[in-house]
């Protein structure tokens, strides 16, 4: 292998790592987003089994205002391109479960391109210890 197809390898190599550490942000980024979505269906729920309850509203920097809250069956829902819904409890736990859906069939295909990314890795790392190998042994010989 010459020099030059060192060098390609070494950065297909690089272009690699960078691809998996780009899944893996993803891949971190659809966790939160099911675990907040999760979260919000748990809190929809609570919601409509007390009418009135006490919360706290952050404002910023570590400050919170107490408020009541008095559920009236409604919920506003950010649907995305700034546009927000109002939708009773019901069909708003609907849409946050649809949407866990896709997030979970986003985290499936993100994990087999990780795994996939990951299986180049090796290879490529073979073949560059490979190369080391081949290039030391015709100088001790």
């Amino acid at each position: 292998m010459s020099e030059e197809q060192a060098e390609q390898l070494m950065q297909q190599m690089q272009m690699l790592e960078n691809y998996f550490s780009d899944l893996s942000n993803r891949e971190g980024t659809f966790l939160n987003i099911f675990r907040e979505a999760i979260a919000s269906i748990e809190s929809i729920k609570s919601l409509s089994q007390k009418p009135e309850s006490e919360t706290l509203i952050p404002i910023g920097m570590g400050t919170y205002v107490p408020t009541k809250i008095s559920s009236n069956s409604k919920i506003v829902l950010n649907i995305g391109a700034g546009i927000a819904v109002e939708k009773d409890f019901p069909s708003a736990i609907n849409y946050l479960e649809a949407r866990i859906k896709e997030i979970e069939i986003a985290l499936q295909d993100t994990a087999a391109k990780k795994q996939d990314a990951a299986a180049r890795l090796e290879q490529g790392k073979a073949q560059i210890n490979q190369l080391m190998q081949s290039m030391s042994s015709p100088q001790s010989g």
